[in-house]
Order: structure tokens, then sequence, then C-alpha cells
């Protein structure tokens, strides 16, 4: 299935593709998006980590929100969409909110990537100390809710962010922990949208692009390209 994605890297790059496992921590709009991009180019061994179920609130953006799946696990209609898409990727699914009392239920496995699309700032500075302290490369979201402009979606170190509300925070933290490494993510560089409202909102376009950048990152990152 992969023959016009091969005429156009090689059979050697696909095979990195084939043989690499990535993580995804977070299926929403950003990581979903990031795993499908993935499995549809080459990627046969994924770690999918979502503890949430499919609700009405995320037709708007998400792959998998359809009122066919509304109260169904994420990490199952998952499984089974990536599954029909290609029979012969490898899926570990952990149905799990990833903390530091479980992280040793996703860091058992052998990991050459780690994509980090969830939302909680403590998950997240673990996500980046663990990944730092393994050797493990890894590319983490920051935020995409009152975000209207794609175009202002950029990857780069974390130190070197603006405009970015999470990413302001998890800087503070990972200043306190006296982390010097270069920390890529993904963020925006436009300013949010005030709403007057604490919950963050979404324009579809934002999320589901940012999930693509950070597939096809990690992608030429693996075969170097």
């Amino acid at each position: 299935m992969f023959e016009r994605l091969e005429k156009l890297i090689g059979h050697d790059n696909l095979n990195k593709l084939n043989k690499a496992t990535i993580a995804i921590i977070g299926l929403g709009g950003v990581g979903g998006y990031s795993l499908e991009t993935l499995i549809r180019n080459g990627i046969q061994n994924v770690i999918i980590i979502d503890n949430d179920v499919v609700d009405i609130t995320n037709k708007n953006r998400q792959l998998i929100a359809l009122d066919s799946t509304i109260n169904k696990k994420k990490v199952d209609v998952f499984k089974e969409r990536i599954l029909n898409i290609n029979k012969n990727v490898n899926i570990i699914s952990l149905d799990i909110f990833l903390n530091e009392e479980n992280k040793k239920e996703l860091f058992k496995y052998n990991i050459d990537y780690l994509i980090d699309a969830c939302d909680t700032v403590k998950t997240k500075i673990m996500i980046i100390r663990e990944c730092l302290n393994r050797n493990i490369k890894f590319i983490s979201s920051m935020g995409t809710g009152n975000k209207f402009d794609p175009k202002k979606l950029v990857i780069k170190d974390l130190k070197d962010t603006s405009y970015d509300p999470l990413a302001k925070v998890i800087r503070h933290e990972i200043n306190k922990l006296n982390i010097t490494d270069k920390i890529t993510v993904l963020t925006s560089e436009e300013k949010p949208i005030k709403t007057g409202l604490r919950t963050p909102f979404s324009y579809s376009v934002v999320p589901n692009t940012a999930g693509i950048l950070i597939a096809d990152y990690v992608i030429k990152d693996i075969i170097d390209f």
C-alpha cells in the first residue's frame, strides 16, 4: 500500500519507518491527526495512550468523533480505525491517564520517538524529563486553543516560543528544574484570541494542522530527510 511513498523516499527509508516504534500520548485533535498521518505513511508500530471517551464536543476537530463513536473509548476506536487502514500495524493501547504513578506502563517499551499531545502540565513535564533521561526523541505539542491561523504554527525550541500561554507555563517549570536541554515543541506564534472565558475554544484547522506538522517532523527526522 506504500508504493507511491516508496517511489518518493526510497525502499531503505520506508523500511526505517516500518521498523520505528512511535508513542502518541493524547488522541485529541492534535494527537489523532498525528497518529493517522503516521499510519498512512509507513509507521507500523505504535503505542497509543488516552483514557478519555469520545464526546459530542469533539466532533468539530477529532477524526474519530462521529455519532456512532460517542461515549466509546478513544483508544478502542482508534485501534479499530488504524487496523482498517493497515492490518499489519502492531498496536499497544493503554487506556490510562499517564502520570508519575503509572509511567512505567509506557516506558517499559522500547520507544524510538514520542509525541506528546496531551494537555496536562504535570504529565507534559514528566514526559520531557523521562525522554531526556532515557534518550528518547520526542516532540511536545503546546497550545492550539483560541488560535485561528494555521500558518502561524511552527516547530522550534521551547525556550524560543512566544504568544503561547501553555509554553510559558512549561518553560517556567522546566527552568525551575534547571533543565537546559533542547526541547522541541510545536507552537503557534499567533496571539490567542480573547473570549473572556477560561475554557479554550478550537478552530479545527489549527489543531489538525498541528498534528500533521508534528507527524511530518517525526517522519522526516526518522529518515533524516
